[in-house]
């Protein structure tokens, strides 16, 4: 039940590490980080989620939420480092096919 989130500003680029377990218990402490990042106009939020152990669906919801206010304020998602549990995650639910994620950022290498 434990969350270490690291955030690197360097304007309009963010990049956020998360170490832990994303769950029903501390998706809200990412989702307090994270989100006031994302309604900045044009911003690039990297997340780095090599250190993440487990995601339940409320640390999909908390990414997703991200992803759309990116979005609706003309920014870019981009998740990395992603284990194979999670990359199967995010392919089971879908969401690889709209998040940029690993190799669409690293050009393949992963």
């Amino acid at each position: 039940m434990n969350i270490k989130i690291e955030v690197n500003e360097q304007d309009p680029l963010y990049e956020v590490k998360v170490h832990g377990e994303v769950d029903v218990y501390t998706a809200p402490k990412l989702r307090e980080i994270v989100f006031p990042l994302s309604e900045k106009e044009s911003a690039e939020v990297v997340m780095d989620l090599s250190g993440v152990s487990y995601m339940d669906s409320t640390g999909l919801g908390v990414i997703v939420g991200v992803f759309k206010s990116c979005r609706a304020h003309h920014g870019e998602l981009k998740l990395r480092g992603l284990s194979d549990r999670l990359k199967r995650l995010f392919e089971i639910t879908g969401l690889a096919d709209i998040l940029k994620i690993n190799s669409q950022i690293e050009g393949g290498v992963q």
